[in-house]
């Protein structure tokens, strides 16, 4: 980095805020998924007006800028491809108002979704997008990716919660938008539109959001079935019922035997599994949960376990969500790896879905979790490959754009939840085609030196086998 502006971004954050070593740069290049780059320089600023002077920096002298929070993304979407700034919005992580009577707070985009939800309990409220990285992901990130989790079905995603926000142009510009009401038709959203847009049209740095309810009592079923075709169909009657579940997990067989095989057998085993949540007035859920046991059971379950002990639901939700660790301790020296992941899709073709999925994955020769939210729609799928094979990088690939076609001709979406970045990107691209255009006329006039998280999503070309953090040479 030009030691001129070394010296100018030393002005604005102090000699504290940023860093220009190796060591730093390096560890800023990932975040959860298969991709590395190191930056040029990391900052890390502590208000907005801080963000808007780097950035009038960056763009007079066209560096690219990459917004990040934790890190905890699993699409390369924080990775910086095209070098240049790394933005660490971390310190930016005050709760600067709650207001119980308006059921709106607004937050710093720094703000860890956990600390949020453990000051909301204290007044029986809670932001509810319950992603599955809670303890570390941070509401500008979340924001940024639309990210959600196992409550999405029930209580929906991030974008449901935005009212209002503060985010910076990249020329600099503060703009402050939405409201701090509960609803607002005042011409364009502009807070939704940086929702979702993975930090490429602005950076983030406050957000109004709307809380909801805490519920007073939950419940749980643990449903084993036969096939997944079963578990599909226990899921479609759960939801024409109709029935809102707060969770309804499936597992397929293979991230059922990774599972136990990881944890010391604690699910049972079986081709299939559901894991449902009810939650509400203690009456409701009594009624809900009777329910849920004999759809289950009509649904041809082989084993149906029921509970209100949040211990044992606890477990349970900890065995499902230890999937992408405990995969790889099938097969020594393979690791877990998201490269088809997060697809969503009709209900009623989750069973089409998970069975198309494993069919590719025996025509390539490679190992394929299936999970996810499965009375949303949300698949999640994880991969085991050898990383220093060459060979096994091409076959996954290969599966998953078969992986992302089925799913589109079933009528799905390449992402449900953790967003495009690279990974998804050429999928992504095909998806939405027609729309293409519109994407980056937008991005054009709202970055028009191409300086925000350049090279992702519509800008993306070529294979995502590049930038690997993992030592195959071949693709380095």
């Amino acid at each position: 980095m030009d030691k001129e502006i070394v010296r100018k971004i030393e002005k604005i954050v102090g000699k504290e805020g940023y860093s220009v070593k190796t060591a730093d740069t390096y560890t800023y290049g990932f975040d959860a998924s298969i991709f590395h780059r190191s930056p040029d320089m990391v900052i890390q600023p502590r208000t907005t007006e801080q963000v808007s002077e780097i950035m009038k920096i960056a763009n007079s002298e066209r560096i690219p800028v990459t917004p990040r929070g934790a890190g905890t993304g699993l699409c390369g979407s924080a990775v910086p491809i095209k070098g240049g700034i790394v933005l660490d919005m971390s310190r930016m992580n005050k709760i600067k108002d709650v207001s119980v009577g308006d059921m709106l707070c607004t937050v710093e985009a720094g703000c860890v979704y956990n600390d949020l939800n453990a000051t909301l309990g204290k007044y029986g409220l809670q932001f509810p997008p319950a992603p599955g990285s809670a303890e570390a992901a941070q509401i500008g990130g979340m924001v940024a990716l639309n990210a959600s989790g196992m409550k999405a079905v029930k209580y929906g995603a991030t974008r449901d919660f935005v009212m209002g926000m503060t985010f910076v142009k990249a020329d600099g510009e503060i703009v402050r938008c939405g409201t701090g009401t509960l609803k607002d038709s005042s011409g364009y959203q502009l807070a939704r539109l940086l929702v979702g847009s993975e930090g490429t049209l602005g950076v983030i740095t406050e957000v109004t959001l709307k809380m909801a309810a805490r519920p007073k009592a939950a419940a749980s079923v643990l449903a084993a079935f036969r096939t997944p075709e079963d578990a599909g169909r226990f899921v479609t009657a759960l939801v024409a019922k109709p029935l809102v579940p707060s969770a309804c997990e499936l597992m397929d067989r293979v991230s059922i035997e990774a599972v136990n095989i990881a944890l010391n057998d604690p699910l049972p085993n079986s081709q299939a599994l559901c894991m449902v949540e009810v939650d509400g007035e203690p009456e409701t859920v009594d009624k809900e949960l009777a329910i849920v046991e004999e759809l289950a059971k009509e649904a041809g379950a082989s084993d149906v376990q029921a509970t209100k002990d949040p211990a044992i639901s606890k477990k349970w939700a900890a065995a499902r969500g230890s999937v992408m660790v405990a995969l790889s301790s099938m097969k020594p020296g393979y690791v877990s790896v998201s490269l088809a992941d997060d697809m969503i899709l009709p209900v009623s073709k989750i069973p089409d879905a998970v069975t198309a999925y494993q069919r590719i994955a025996v025509k390539y020769g490679v190992v394929v979790a299936t999970y996810g939210h499965a009375a949303d729609g949300n698949l999640h799928t994880k991969m085991l490959l050898d990383p220093l094979s060459a060979d096994e990088w091409v076959r996954g690939e290969k599966a998953v754009n078969e992986i992302f076609g089925v799913t589109l001709e079933l009528g799905g979406s390449v992402t449900g939840e953790h967003g495009v970045g690279i990974a998804k990107a050429p999928n992504f691209q095909k998806e939405r085609a027609t729309a293409l255009s519109t994407i980056r006329e937008i991005k054009k006039a709202m970055d028009p030196n191409n300086i925000l998280n350049p090279g992702k999503m519509e800008q993306w070309e070529g294979s995502i086998l590049t930038n690997l953090r993992y030592p195959c040479r071949e693709y380095m």
